[in-house]
């Protein structure tokens, strides 16, 4: 083939391809990214639906009930404020849930489950972790001990003891529940020594 054939067989193929381009821009069925027919990616910012009702449920329920109501984005923290994991999601129940059932809200939206576990009550409120330590010392009543702990500047000295008769070893800290504090709530806080009493999760304080 001459020279001038090749030239002439290129031009032909750069037309076809051009053709081809076209015809598949103009395509209302095109799945491209500037096609608006029904193959077109959905909008980040996902659809609106409903938010199912999830409360009551066990935890690893209410994420599938989440899910196949379109709600892909999920996240679980413990009502008690104990800052607890739910490492096992079977073992834990849902006790307040964010949006609230029947509210609508984007699929893009990340449902929050506050959950206890299966053997527990669930608290009045959903109990959120207490602020840090500033000047004065927050009321941590009724707050998980971690959690306590964990608002205090690291290099805090805190003793923790069991408020029952029983006097049990504190070891696990996301296992308790404050019953009163020294310093006070609302005392001046200056970096003393800090002290607990707490009772495990579900149990009375005395």
């Amino acid at each position: 083939m001459t020279t001038h054939q090749n030239r002439g067989a290129r031009a032909a193929l750069g037309l076809a391809v051009a053709a081809l381009v076209a015809v598949g821009a103009c395509d209302p069925h095109s799945t491209g990214s500037g096609g608006s027919g029904a193959g077109a990616a959905p909008s980040a910012s996902g659809v609106d639906r409903t938010v199912p009702d999830l409360v009551g449920k066990g935890l690893q329920s209410a994420q599938d009930a989440a899910q196949a109501a379109g709600f892909r984005h999920l996240t679980s923290h413990d009502a008690t404020g104990g800052l607890r994991h739910q490492i096992l999601d079977r073992d834990w129940k849902v006790c307040f849930q964010t949006p609230a059932a029947g509210a609508t809200a984007s699929t893009g939206t990340t449902v929050d489950l506050a959950a206890v576990k299966r053997s527990e009550n669930c608290p009045a409120t959903d109990r959120k972790p207490p602020a840090k330590v500033g000047a004065t010392m927050p009321d941590f009543t009724g707050k998980g001990l971690l959690a306590a702990r964990n608002s205090l500047p690291r290099d805090a000295k805190v003793t923790e003891k069991d408020a029952s008769s029983r006097g049990r070893v504190v070891l696990l800290g996301s296992d308790w529940t404050v019953c009163s504090q020294s310093p006070e709530p609302g005392a001046a806080y200056h970096g003393q020594a800090v002290t607990f009493t707490a009772v495990k999760i579900g149990e009375h304080c005395p």
